[in-house]
This record gives structure tokens, C-alpha cells and sequence, in this order.
């Protein structure tokens, strides 16, 4: 992979276990000469995840609204900051400047800009893999929520599956580097292939 966008909070959560990993993951990303993409801020998950990559001499590219670098969070040390006009804009920027995405722990922003990669994919948009870091078990109910899509019939069990979970860094890499996109799409059916 050369460049991964990671959407995650542009807070720090409860646990100092979030910022660990955040800036863990940059840092394992840099060492594998795989390049960060992200919000382009320097706060909360965000600023530790492009810190670790940083400080171990990575390709950190910060994709950031207009109006939020006015408010005085864009991170100042990062490899290129692109400045975009909207969060849409900022979305679309990060998926052309990516091979993959993970989410980390975040909120409202993140799931958004998380899900819709990952819609994108069952679409057939994009081929890459989606994936989620679960640290310290804090996806585990998101996860269970998609079980219940597929069991009530809203979600196809192979889309599902296009997501990709680990709470372990290099496990998760290395299911991202072997992912399949699968062959199937959303509205056809199995059957009629």
C-alpha cells in the first residue's frame, strides 16, 4: 500500500489507550513506508495519529477545509497540507489520495466520513479496502449493530464482509494488503451471473 487515509476524532477521548494507538498507527505506517492521509488537524486522535507518523519520518498529507484551518487547528508540521472547500470536497481529496482507509475511534465526522468510503465500496466506486482498528473494544457494538442489518435483511452478509477488523496494527495491515474486493455488487444478484 502507498497511502492510507485514517478518519478518527479530533478529540482524545476517556482512555489514554485511544491516543496510544492513534500514534502507534502513524508510526507503524511510516516504518512500512506507507504514507498518512488525514483531516489535516492537530488535535485529539487526529494530531497524535500524524504525530507518530511524523516522528518516525513519514509521508504525512493533511486534507483540511478552509474553514477549520481559519479556526486554528491545521497541524503546522505536516509533509503537504491540501486545503479544500468543503467536508465533501475533503472526502473526495482523501479517497483519490489513498490506497485504503482505517477508522479509529471518532465521533459524528468520522463515522460519516467512514461510512461513506465504505458505501463507495459497495457500490463498486473504489476496489479498496475499509477498515476499522477496534481499540479497546470500542467498535464491538457498531459491529453487532451490522449483524443486525444483515439478520433483519437490510445488509447483504458479502458487504459485510468487505470490512475489515482488528484491534491489533499488524494483523489489521495485512488483512488490508490481502483484501479482495469482491465481485459482486449491491443490486446484482448472485443467481443471474
Amino acid at each position: 500500500m502507498k497511502r492510507i487515509s485514517v478518519f478518527c476524532g479530533s478529540s482524545f477521548g476517556t482512555d489514554l489507550i485511544f491516543e496510544e494507538y492513534a500514534y502507534r498507527l502513524g508510526q507503524v505506517l511510516a516504518q512500512k513506508s506507507i504514507g498518512l492521509v488525514y483531516g489535516g488537524a492537530n488535535v485529539g486522535l487526529m494530531g497524535a495519529v500524524a504525530n507518530g507518523a511524523l516522528e518516525a519520518g513519514g509521508e504525512v498529507i493533511g486534507v483540511l477545509p478552509r474553514f477549520l484551518q481559519q479556526k486554528e487547528i491545521a497541524h503546522s508540521g505536516l509533509t503537504e497540507l491540501v486545503l479544500v472547500e468543503s467536508m465533501h470536497e475533503r472526502k473526495t481529496k482523501m479517497n483519490d489520495l489513498c490506497n485504503g482507509v482505517i477508522a479509529l475511534p471518532g465521533g459524528f465526522g468520522t463515522l460519516e466520513e467512514f461510512f461513506e468510503m465504505l458505501t463507495w465500496a459497495q457500490l463498486g466506486l473504489h476496489q479498496k479496502p475499509v477498515a476499522i482498528l477496534n481499540v479497546n473494544g470500542f467498535y464491538d457494538a457498531l459491529v453487532a449493530f451490522l449483524n443486525n442489518m444483515v439478520d433483519n435483511g437490510f445488509l447483504k452478509e458479502i458487504n459485510r464482509d468487505m470490512l475489515i477488523i482488528s484491534s491489533n496494527i499488524d494483523e489489521l495491515l495485512k488483512l488490508m494488503e490481502n483484501y479482495q474486493a469482491p465481485q459482486v455488487g449491491k443490486w446484482i444478484n448472485k443467481e443471474t451471473i
